[in-house]
């Protein structure tokens, strides 16, 4: 198994370190950086719990080869609460947008991407940017409602 050398920004740290050349994004952020946050799901890039935000765009880290962030930029859901919570995970909390918790790291972290964007989204944009998202737990509509309440509305 040979290894590669990376060096990109995550969480707004530099980190410097040698991975295999196969090693998804999702396994080089848990094992490697232990940034536990983001949830291994079903690996194929179909539930969103993996998701972060790669240079300003929301990805599935399972899908991604490590190599891949080689000079990027990955903010993933503990980036999220550098000074306290972020508004997006406040109004999650104050919106009941949260049950198990398990997908709620990846739809956080899609509606982050998308409010960096757009931080005025409609309710259809709001469904368009976190239909890559599976929650079984309390549905879509206090998400939405939640996503809202961020962007201020």
């Amino acid at each position: 198994m040979s290894e590669v050398s990376i060096k990109f920004t995550v969480n707004g740290t530099e980190v410097e370190l040698n991975a295999p050349v196969e090693m998804t994004l999702l396994d080089l952020l848990r094992e490697k950086l232990d940034l536990t946050g983001t949830k291994r799901g079903c690996g194929i890039g179909e539930c969103g719990a993996c998701t972060v935000i790669l240079n300003g765009k929301a990805v599935n880290s399972c899908l991604v080869l490590a190599p891949q962030v080689n000079g990027g930029q990955v903010l993933t859901v503990e980036g999220l609460a550098q000074d306290g919570l972020d508004k997006l995970q406040q109004a999650f909390i104050d919106n009941h947008a949260i049950q198990c918790g398990f997908c709620t790291p990846g739809m956080l972290m899609s509606a982050k991407a998308l409010l960096m964007v757009n931080p005025n989204p409609t309710r259809e944009e709001i469904r368009e940017a976190i239909s890559g998202n599976l929650c079984r737990c309390t549905g879509y509509i206090s998400i939405v409602k939640a996503i809202e309440a961020a962007a201020g509305k």
